[in-house]
């Protein structure tokens, strides 16, 4: 009982408690750095961890494993120094967990963690409630000590926190759920503001959604209109709520004619709610591929979905082609947004001849790609409705630069380097090959496979491995996607010799200044699958 009134054991509780959720909560960024990429949803972090072939348990596992031996080797070599044998010990796991942290770095994440707010006050919360539970282990192991008497308890009696490694997951968890009393409502009230300011403004929205190509055509879409309209639209790929709140609330809405917003979707509703608070008077939908099945579970459910745009949309939609009939019993106005004919794609870009309302033009524009024109041919459509003369949408379209990591030419030191690093799916999948194959020299691609794919993901990662035999080199980057791509590529006659596997993307990178020479060309195919 003399632990409650001992003051120096107080403080040795109070001490190796802090200690160690320091160095515990260290190891917690990369984790916090996936529930931030998965939307702060608990589920999500958790199925990434469940994933197959996903090692970040086996880690923690190993962890485990390392603090408790070493722990017990230190404080049985201290044994000299009785009791404090257990705090000197307290030294493996500062030691394995900064092993942990640097070890971790090695296996970077796609997008860096960015410590918002958000994520600064999610880290707080979880320091506390891991320096909270670390502080009742100790005092319940010191207190077992005194009622037990035992010696080699003694001097193994902080052993047993090496397990709150493995519950690194579920405090983060529960932390998350504890900041949601607070970020829930404030991010409501946000959102609110933004759509009171937005319904105030004026403005002309039109949503953009579709399961690929939507940051593409919506920058297409901008530049075209940006000829005879002042038009906002949102940034990168933020297109969730809080996306679009930030858009809004972040600039004077006085000075636009139109709002361009991306509409994203994870399951139903998504682009309802969307739509609820940036109701479109225009739309656009891209296309439809199982991108994010694993989310929606069907392919009827990502038409669904998608077409919740449609019902909220006022005045008409412009659909791609090739899904157009996927939509015909929706009752909102819709256009066919073909109109690209006579394609021709090479390394150097893509010429075609556009269709404006029997008007026909000549285009020729470095985007990559006969996809490409069809994005092209999309926002035309929608541009040429909305006013804006055929001689500035050709303009524009000659004008278009590379949109950042969707198939972005890079020339350096003599290399063609094609980065297709943004959430490549199954379509653009195949287009990037074919763009690759355009080139002259050495054609290699780089590729930690296909996500979000559900059922469908092992199937559609073997037939990405078949697609990649006659390459002159593959290099499969991680350790969750590859087994199916590999698997694809050497039964279907792949060359195992020009065939590498590397854990990082800095690990490809190494392996390809070994391998690449001036004229060749390299495929960046997918960028790392931080949360599949």
């Amino acid at each position: 009982m003399g632990i409650f009134i001992s003051v120096p054991k107080t403080i040795e509780c109070v001490v190796a408690a802090v200690l160690f959720s320091v160095a515990l909560s260290a190891t917690y960024v990369k984790l916090l750095g996936i529930l931030q990429i998965s939307g702060y949803r608990n589920k999500k972090l958790f199925c990434w961890l469940g994933k197959k072939n996903n090692q970040a348990f086996a880690r923690e596992i190993l962890l485990f494993m390392l603090c408790a031996l070493s722990y017990s080797v230190i404080a049985l070599c201290f044994s000299f120094a009785k009791s404090w044998a257990a705090v000197a010990a307290l030294s493996a796991y500062i030691l394995f967990f900064v092993l942990y942290v640097i070890a971790d770095k090695k296996i970077a994440l796609r997008s860096p963690v960015s410590f918002t707010p958000r994520l600064k006050r999610l880290y707080a919360v979880s320091f506390f409630m891991t320096a909270v539970i670390s502080y009742i282990f100790v005092t319940l192991l010191n207190f077992a000590d005194e009622l037990l008497s035992n010696e080699i308890f003694t001097l193994l009696r902080y052993l047993p926190l090496s397990l709150l490694p493995l519950l690194s997951a579920p405090v983060i968890a529960l932390s998350n759920l504890v900041c949601a009393i607070y970020e829930v409502p404030h991010n409501k009230s946000f959102v609110r503001a933004a759509k009171k300011k937005l319904a105030e403004s004026g403005l002309k929205v039109i949503g953009v959604t579709g399961s690929y190509a939507k940051t593409s055509v919506k920058r297409i879409l901008t530049d075209m209109l940006s000829k005879k309209y002042r038009v906002l639209a949102t940034p990168r790929s933020h297109n969730t709520p809080m996306g679009l709140a930030l858009t809004v609330n972040s600039n004077d809405l006085e000075n636009y004619d139109i709002l361009i917003a991306e509409m994203g979707a994870r399951r139903l509703g998504d682009i309802a709610e969307l739509c609820e608070f940036c109701p479109p008077d225009y739309s656009v939908i891209t296309g439809i591929c199982p991108q994010h099945l694993e989310s929606f579970g069907s392919v009827e459910n990502i038409v669904s979905a998608k077409g919740e745009i449609l019902s909220a949309t006022k005045e008409c939609a412009v659909i791609a082609p090739d899904c157009y009939g996927l939509f015909a019993d929706y009752p909102c106005r819709k256009i066919k947004g073909d109109g690209a004919f006579e394609i021709d794609s090479t390394c150097d870009g893509t010429a075609f001849t556009l269709d404006l309302g029997g008007e026909k033009r000549v285009i020729k524009t470095r985007l990559l790609g006969e996809h490409s024109a069809s994005n092209i041919a999309l926002a035309a459509r929608l541009a040429y409705i909305l006013g804006v003369s055929a001689d500035d949408i050709v303009s524009a379209a000659e004008e278009l630069e590379f949109v950042e990591h969707r198939l972005q030419l890079i020339r350096s030191n003599g290399v063609n380097i094609i980065d297709d690093g943004y959430n490549s799916n199954v379509r653009g999948a195949a287009a990037a090959l074919k763009v690759l194959r355009s080139f002259g020299g050495a054609k290699i691609c780089v590729t930690p496979g296909l996500v979000e794919l559900g059922i469908l993901e092992e199937s559609e990662n073997y037939a990405l491995g078949k697609e990649l035999v006659g390459l002159d080199a593959v290099i499969l980057v991680g350790d969750t996607l590859i087994t199916p791509v590999r698997k694809g590529y050497t039964e279907n006659g792949g060359d195992i010799a020009v065939l590498y596997t590397a854990p990082t993307l800095s690990a490809a990178e190494e392996i390809l200044k070994q391998t690449i020479k001036t004229g060749d060309a390299v495929l960046f195919l997918n960028d790392l699958p931080d949360i599949y």
